[in-house]
């Protein structure tokens, strides 16, 4: 009864490493976020005021309209950027621990890669790697 009672304790303590510690980690944080949140809305009131509504330009005085809309390549080309650069983050982290991974590794990233080409293709077949326009037909 005692060593099960030590194991218990031992189980539910929030200074060893487990389910209970992450769950209380976790309660704390979304406490602490709340807090945070509370005293934020609490302290700063909001409070619409013209001028904070004006759009900032390095202290210039915005002239013209604010809003510019940017052809649709730009986002396309922001898009692939982020896509492939969060791809060569997952494959150099991959290709640095090449010697401890075993063959599950292995399959894991050739069907990461796999799906990253075949989405690759896809966009290529819809036309968003063109940073033309296509006539219309």
């Amino acid at each position: 009864m005692q060593q099960l009672s030590g194991s218990l304790t031992q189980t539910l303590s929030p200074w060893q490493p487990g389910a209970f510690a992450l769950v209380v980690f976790a309660v704390l944080v979304a406490g602490l976020i709340g807090v945070i949140l509370f005293l934020t809305f609490w302290l700063n009131p909001r409070r619409d005021e013209r001028e904070k509504a004006r759009p900032y330009e390095c202290s210039m005085l915005p002239t013209g309209q604010a809003r510019f809309n940017y052809p649709t390549p730009f986002y396309l080309v922001a898009t692939f950027f982020l896509l492939f650069d969060a791809e060569a983050v997952y494959v150099l982290t991959w290709a640095l621990s090449f010697d401890r991974l075993d063959l599950a590794g292995w399959l894991h990233i050739t069907f990461f890669i796999g799906v990253l080409l075949l989405s690759l293709f896809y966009i290529w077949r819809k036309g968003g790697l063109e940073w033309s326009v296509r006539p219309q037909r």
